[in-house]
């Protein structure tokens, strides 16, 4: 049995561990309603870009722009990833890599070379490591307020390369906020805008958020009816796609945000709940090393007196 001095060092080190703990959980149970408010408010705004965007595929133009054709050769793939800044948030983010993983093998198998742009440190340094994936790009530190001129840039890469045939699939990966309990990971078709309808249409990868940008999108050409385009199509449908994809990267950003808070919360609860029990049981070992010590003593006291 440890000596009582050694128990009450593991005491006062797990009495430590604890104050960090609870004062992370205080600290993202406080953050968890800013980041859910930013996350709804956002919401009307990508709904109204999803009802843009059905219109605007399903009319007649002899326009024909690259994000709404698809390539029947997929020799490049790219993952949008979106990750956390930080740890201590349970299983968060080694969950969304290991969603995301097998789709990664899957898409090598048929021979595709696949490039990541990372958002977040965490999956910054994972790709990193992962042997045969090309880091492109990555941005980190957005904040508890994250802005879409933040984003623009590395969205900005993906576009460029799927607009000039360097990429024949984009998706999007990050943590749908369920609720503060769940946060499941989520891995969506971003381009092209035909692979997405087809996954709505069929449910594959339909978020279990109901609000979530392009839930229920739809592309089939049903009208032969054109709008009319000012100064031109091209200008405008560049403009119009461009916003709609920032808007659904920004809303996948601040569902991982509110993930972010909700799972670290729910963890730190855990690893109090976990220190206190420890404490428990450290503080009964600690009694009973005491009690031995004292009856041990008054056994050496009344030994030596009967000698006496």
């Amino acid at each position: 049995m440890a000596s009582g001095r050694e128990i009450k060092t593991k005491i006062k080190s797990t009495q430590n561990m604890r104050k960090v703990t609870r004062a992370l959980e205080m600290v993202s149970a406080s953050k968890i309603r800013k980041a859910q408010d930013l996350m709804k408010a956002s919401r009307p705004y990508a709904r109204a870009m999803r009802k843009v965007i059905a219109h605007v595929a399903q009319a007649s133009t002899d326009f024909s722009h690259p994000f709404l054709l698809e390539r029947e050769k997929v020799q490049r793939v790219g993952f949008l990833v979106v990750s956390t800044d930080r740890g201590l948030c349970g299983g968060l983010n080694s969950n969304l890599f290991r969603r995301l993983l097998p789709i990664i093998r899957e898409w090598q198998d048929k021979g595709a070379e696949i490039d990541v742009v990372a958002v977040g440190q965490k999956a910054t340094q994972f790709f990193r490591r992962i042997k045969g994936v090309n880091l492109i790009g990555s941005v980190t530190h957005l904040g508890e307020k994250p802005k879409v001129e933040s984003l623009i840039g590395v969205i900005k890469v993906m576009l460029d390369a799927y607009t000039e045939g360097k990429l024949d699939r984009v998706f999007l990966a990050h943590n749908d906020f369920i609720n503060t309990m769940t946060q499941k990971p989520a891995v969506h078709a971003l381009l092209p805008l035909p692979v997405v309808a087809q996954e709505m249409v069929s449910g594959e990868g339909k978020p279990n958020s109901p609000d979530f940008p392009v839930a229920g999108l739809k592309l089939e050409q049903k009208h032969d009816w054109d709008y009319i385009y000012e100064p031109d199509a091209a200008t405008v449908l560049e403009h119009v796609l461009g916003r709609y994809i920032e808007s659904v990267v920004y809303q996948g950003v601040l569902e991982n945000l509110a993930s972010e808070h909700a799972a670290r919360m729910v963890a730190m609860k855990s690893a109090s709940d976990n220190a206190n029990k420890v404490i428990g049981e450290l503080t009964l070992i600690y009694n009973k090393a005491r009690q031995a010590a004292i009856t041990q003593e008054i056994s050496e006291i009344v030994g030596g007196a009967a000698a006496v």
